[in-house]
């Protein structure tokens, strides 16, 4: 489902809500027993385990491609509002046209535009 924002510009994207996976979910000691095992599982799936201490959620662990993923998809988002942002702004008629802005970042630099 696309935020209503992004739908009114044409924007559509899907987006899934992501449970914890009750089968994720490993006690901090073992996790510290089979390390190796662990780190296999996260490889391979992608996805998070869930470290518990004393039966609390406690810290979450995942692997770095897979962190780096995450990452990765945040920026999108970020971007994404962001031209979500400007287009409202440009709606509201806010903003100036792009060649002023480009010619006083020109003035301003020293750069002639043609």
């Amino acid at each position: 489902m696309a935020s209503p924002a992004l739908h009114r510009h044409g924007i559509s994207c899907k987006y899934t809500v992501v449970a914890v996976n009750l089968s994720s979910i490993y006690s901090l000691s073992d996790f510290q027993r089979n390390t190796r095992e662990h780190i296999r599982k996260l490889r391979k799936s992608g996805k998070p385990l869930v470290l518990t201490v004393n039966g609390h959620a406690e810290v979450v662990v995942q692997s770095a491609e897979a962190y780096q993923k995450l990452l990765d998809d945040r920026e999108l988002l970020e971007d994404i509002r962001s031209v979500s942002r400007g287009l409202e702004q440009a709606k509201r008629g806010e903003g100036r046209p792009m060649r002023e802005f480009l010619e006083e970042i020109a003035k301003e630099r020293g750069i002639a535009l043609e």
